[in-house]
């Protein structure tokens, strides 16, 4: 079975299509910095299981499979412009998948939680730091310093992730469960 056959066939088990679609409206929405992201296909099962909608965002358009909660966004080919495209949309709420540090801490900044693919979740506490050191080694490199590359991807890294993107849904339903309950009592 080729890579198409075999991807539209996996496609039904991202989303149960006989699932009534929830209201979108005041809800969490999953942005995805897309180009190299590794975690794509967890993104959907866990969106698919909390009935949340997923902008699945790139320079160029991408296979995503075809439900009414995933929408596939091209920002173009200019310089960070799907990163622009993610920054000027997230806020308090959302959720932001990325291990883009310039992007992760514009998104911080704006209120949304961020998560690397590796589970590694960027806070306001974090960012500064991260930040710092990804500018300290971009000097080194540009001065010809060897400073070798993030380690490859492990299955450890998959399962940190799911971890993290589960919580971090459930810690906003409650916290807009909550703002529910206050708002009517």
């Amino acid at each position: 079975m080729g890579y198409h056959a075999d991807h539209e066939a996996r496609q039904p088990r991202f989303f149960d299509q006989s699932q009534p679609m929830t209201s979108i409206l005041n809800t969490t929405r999953i942005y995805v910095d897309a180009d190299a992201c590794p975690v794509k296909d967890e993104i959907y099962r866990v969106a698919s299981r909390h009935g949340l909608p997923v902008s699945v965002v790139a320079g160029q358009f991408i296979r995503v499979p075809q439900h009414p909660l995933i929408e596939r966004i091209a920002a173009g080919s200019g310089m960070d412009a799907a990163d622009d495209w993610i920054a000027e949309r997230a806020g308090q709420g959302d959720i932001v998948i990325t291990s883009d540090i310039p992007l992760a801490s514009r998104c911080v900044k704006a209120g949304a939680e961020v998560i690397a693919p590796n589970g590694k979740p960027f806070t306001e506490q974090s960012i500064g730091m991260t930040l710092a050191v990804r500018n300290l080694m971009t000097d080194l490199r540009s001065q010809g310093e060897v400073t070798g590359g993030p380690r490859s991807y492990a299955p450890r890294d998959r399962s940190a992730f799911l971890s993290a993107l589960d919580q971090t849904i459930r810690r906003l339903q409650r916290q807009r469960a909550e703002q529910s309950a206050q708002k009517q009592g």
